[in-house]
């Protein structure tokens, strides 16, 4: 479509862009299956959420203080530029989506990923299960060193989005993926 939502509705526009999208995607009524399922969802959400963050916050420790990792981009890290802003707005945690940088080559990246055993290899995130991407070599594989890095992107760039799974096992599964990382030097 070419509708601008603010040039049709100046007032609500995010409201009326999500009538109309709504609308498109899932019809003017839902079935009573579907409305079961959103509304399961959303009565279990702050209790898996609780889980998310907490999975979240164990994996980001570990990953902060191994020495194949440069960085690690969470905004509950004092080192993060957001902290402050994070700890005013989030007060009980920054979700689990983030990034590391791996030290090392896009190759290391792509023997990182391979490695895992638990973390589903897809784009999407916010699932109830672990999932990775490395997005110099999948989202982001057509550009090059210099647009990468422009849009914050390193060779070893690594994005999880972390699950409901025992952090224990992610922790494990990640130790191996980075030591595959490592000898990917070689």
């Amino acid at each position: 479509h070419d509708m601008v939502f603010t040039e049709e509705s100046t007032v609500g526009a995010f409201l009326l862009r999500a009538r109309r999208e709504g609308l498109r995607d899932f019809g003017a009524c839902m079935s009573p299956h579907t409305a079961w399922l959103i509304l399961q969802g959303l009565e279990t959400l702050p209790l898996r959420m609780e889980r998310h963050v907490s999975n979240a916050r164990k994996v980001v420790r570990f990953l902060a203080a191994h020495p194949m990792v440069a960085k690690v981009g969470y905004p509950e890290l004092e080192s993060h530029p957001d902290h402050a802003l994070a700890r005013k707005l989030l007060p009980r945690g920054c979700g689990s989506v983030f990034s590391f940088d791996l030290r090392g080559s896009r190759a290391q990246g792509v023997a990182f990923i391979e490695a895992l055993q638990l973390f589903s290899h897809l784009a999407n995130v916010g699932d109830c299960r672990s999932l990775v991407i490395h997005p110099a070599s999948t989202t982001h594989f057509r550009m090059d060193d210099a647009a990468l890095a422009s849009a914050g992107i390193g060779p070893g760039t690594i994005r999880l989005s972390i699950g409901l799974e025992d952090a224990d096992d992610l922790i494990v599964d990640l130790k191996a993926a980075l030591k595959a990382a490592e000898r990917a030097a070689a």
